[in-house]
């Protein structure tokens, strides 16, 4: 059935989807090419940690607009995939929407069909592209594409006809790709030779334990004389989440209740990634603090937007110093990884004011 499928496929692709799933649908999204970046994971690498600096506008001009038109483009870098195209990826796909998947998962990745001087990776003509696989997942095959000679990503929109492809590999099971951080990553060698000046790999990476395919658009200069300059060896470990919102102005004083909700976005063999939702009630508040109790002996093992502190099947996160003061009905949101050893279902949830 894979050889099929794989037999079925076209030669390019692009789409994304981020599916939000109930407590007990089993799914995640997770990978990216990280060498080199990949436009979101590349804005999300440089400027996650300062998406509100307003540097961010004259330095780098095209992840500005892109945190502007959604920040959760960058947050979650690791999502830009489809499901159930069957390899018919330039049926789904409109000339000049690849790097957003088609304006999939409702325009969340649009800001990455912008064209302009996206900042590119320094490259030579022959070096090893990287993708990071975060749930393992492996590939049924994996398609590097370059531009062709002439084209200028930053005066033309993006077309199938501008690609080339220049390697692929078939059937890699996870277990075949290389230990990272998180998960697994993957090398494949790219040669262009006599390629000088703006380019853009577009990679396909059709993943194994479905039909989902994720698309990569990275800018490249060549000229370097090794891989792309500055790049991660891994990815950071900190996954994607919804950014911090801003908090207000003047902060507000005084008590006022709180709610949180829970919603599993990951799940996969061993682990999970969810996010928590935290909503001031009728009037504003300082600070809260929400406890998560597991029913299944599940374990949280990493948090952000947040302070955790774990006893047992219980924990508790405090806001982060950017995060706790909300208006009365204005929310932020937190994420964070566990660990489960078999059912995985939702915990009890609980918000209190600090």
């Amino acid at each position: 059935m894979r050889f099929a499928r794989l037999l079925a496929a076209p030669l390019i692709a692009l789409a994304a989807v981020i599916v939000v799933l109930l407590p007990t649908t089993p799914a995640s999204a997770h990978g990216s090419v990280v060498n080199p970046a990949s436009r979101n994971y590349g804005c999300w690498d440089r400027w996650g940690s300062r998406f509100q600096d307003p540097a961010m506008a004259t330095e780098d001009p095209m992840c500005w607009q892109a945190w502007q038109a959604n920040p959760n483009a960058m947050w979650n870098w690791n999502g830009l995939y489809r499901e159930g195209l069957a390899g018919n990826h330039q049926a789904n796909i409109p000339d000049g929407q690849l790097c957003s998947g088609g304006h999939a998962e409702g325009g969340r990745y649009n800001a990455m069909d912008t064209v302009g001087n996206w900042k590119p990776a320094t490259v030579s003509t022959s070096f090893a592209l990287r993708l990071q696989d975060q749930a393992s997942h492996g590939a049924d095959y994996i398609r590097v594409y370059v531009t062709r000679p002439g084209y200028d990503p930053t005066t033309q929109p993006l077309r199938w006809s501008d690609l080339q492809l220049v390697n692929q590999i078939g059937y890699t099971p996870a277990s075949q790709w290389q230990p990272a951080s998180q998960g697994v990553q993957i090398d494949i060698p790219v040669s262009v030779p006599g390629r000088t000046g703006r380019a853009m790999f577009y990679t396909i990476w059709q993943a194994s334990h479905m039909d989902q395919s994720y698309y990569f658009c990275s800018d490249v200069n060549f000229g370097g004389t090794g891989n792309p300059t500055n790049p991660p060896t891994n990815p950071p470990t900190n996954p994607p989440t919804s950014p911090p919102a801003t908090p207000p102005t003047t902060p507000p004083t005084g008590p006022g209740g709180c709610t949180a909700s829970y919603a599993l976005v990951g799940n996969w063999t061993g682990g999970f990634q969810a996010d928590v939702r935290v909503t001031a009630g009728s009037s504003p508040i300082t600070g809260w603090l929400v406890t998560l109790t597991y029913p299944n002996g599940q374990q949280v093992a990493q948090v952000w937007n947040g302070t955790a502190t774990t006893s047992g099947s219980t924990t508790t996160i405090r806001n982060a110093t950017y995060n706790g003061a909300l208006a009365a009905g204005a929310s932020t949101t937190f994420g964070l990884l566990g660990s489960t050893q078999g059912t995985n279902s939702a915990p009890t949830v609980t918000c209190a004011t600090t």
